[in-house]
């Protein structure tokens, strides 16, 4: 009987430690989950990315709206693919860091490591994330058989996504990347990645409408943001970039039916040492692509090489570019209020296709001065007017 009376008082407390496993802190009246509840582990070395899934799971078939929780500490994941719909909002919030694993091998070929697919209502505060890209720019670099390298954390086919206060680190390639969303939030982040880092853009938007970045720190190898073909209704503003590309618009006309770019804003930011202020890109090949509805204002450029630049002869690879005209159509873009210092002597270069001339360009009060002398503008099938004060002197045509 003792024995039996041992048994049952097991199987007891062994049943009550399965409910504080699975459910965490969540009770009745609450709906927080903590991942650790769900096997992951805070050290940096035992693989959590099922115990995600799991806490996931259970967040997304929840009644309630849930946060999941992620405490101090190192939790390493393998590639992750959260999928919606949920029946409710998740939010996640982290005091912890995700670390990749260190063989970049291991995310895969999928193109991502953090993947939140068709989720409405995701909001995410705080946290880091570290993908440690090191070992794949090394790849890169040496021209060796690598995998194409996994974006950080992205969002595709979601609405009403929140990224608050959280930093990202060293992201093979993109570090935030949104595509086919709407109603995007990004605020308050942090991103580095060394100079020279290859590819490694900031945040990347395409396919996507009312997106608003705001008070971020980029530093990187690439664009510390980026806006792609099907994009409408940016608001940009508060972004201290560089190092990097600066924010750029394209590349464009990267196919010959390609969705254009409208009504986005850029303003309140500052630009240090970038190899670009704010950028058009477009390649030089057929294309029905369009921007238009652009403003940049209230800007200030630190020492950046092209700190007010269309380049429609954009060619990331020299030998393999056409020698055409881009059919990007560029217009109604407005430059107001931009000041600072050039690195090159040119400090607008408005360099636009033959068979289809930029126009509807407004330069209004425009301060940029080399910093090794007098800044000089060049313009190639530009129309437009200037206003106010601009130096260097505007170079449009009406």
């Amino acid at each position: 009987m003792a024995l039996s009376n041992n048994n049952i008082s097991n199987h007891s407390i062994i049943s009550l430690f399965l409910v504080f496993f699975f459910f965490g802190c969540s009770n009745a009246s609450s709906s927080t989950i903590n991942v650790v509840s769900f096997g992951a582990r805070p050290d940096g070395m035992w693989d959590s990315t099922l115990p995600f899934l799991r806490a996931w799971s259970w967040a997304c078939k929840s009644i309630e709206e849930t946060t999941i929780y992620v405490p101090k500490g190192s939790f390493l994941l393998k590639q992750i693919t959260l999928w919606g719909p949920c029946k409710k909002k998740i939010t996640f919030r982290m005091d912890g860091t995700l670390v990749a694993p260190l063989d970049y091998w291991s995310l895969g070929n999928s193109g991502y490591w953090i993947l939140f697919m068709k989720v409405n209502g995701i909001s995410i505060y705080g946290g880091t994330l570290n993908a440690r890209g090191a070992s794949y720019w090394d790849c890169r670099r040496a021209a060796k058989n690598c995998p194409p390298g996994a974006r950080s954390i992205s969002f595709s086919w979601s609405n009403g996504v929140v990224v608050s206060g959280l930093t990202s680190l060293n992201s093979q390639t993109i570090h935030i990347a949104v595509d086919h969303c709407e109603n995007v939030r990004i605020e308050n982040v942090k991103i580095r990645a060394p100079s020279r880092s290859p590819n490694t853009d900031g945040i990347n938007v395409q396919f996507s409408r009312g997106v608003t970045i705001t008070y971020a720190t980029i530093m990187t190898g690439d664009d510390c943001i980026s806006i792609n073909q099907g994009s409408s209704h940016l608001w940009i503003d508060h972004i201290a970039c560089g190092p990097g590309h600066g924010i750029s618009i394209g590349s464009l006309g990267n196919y010959v039916r390609e969705e254009g770019v409208e009504n986005v804003t850029v303003t309140s930011s500052t630009f240090t040492k970038s190899e670009n202020g704010v950028r058009i890109k477009s390649l030089a090949q057929p294309s029905n692509g369009y921007t238009k509805g652009i403003q940049f204002r209230n800007l200030i450029m630190k020492n950046v090489y092209n700190p007010i630049i269309i380049d429609q002869r954009y060619c990331p690879k020299p030998t393999s570019c056409p020698r055409q005209n881009s059919g990007v159509k560029i217009s109604g873009v407005r430059y107001e209020d931009i000041k600072g210092t050039s690195a090159s002597e040119v400090a607008i270069n408005l360099d636009c296709s033959a068979s289809n001339p930029c126009w509807g360009i407004i330069l209004r009060d425009i301060k940029l001065r080399y910093v090794k002398g007098s800044a000089t503008s060049s313009c190639r099938n530009a129309a437009g007017t200037a206003s106010g004060v601009v130096i260097p002197r505007s170079c449009l045509s009406n």
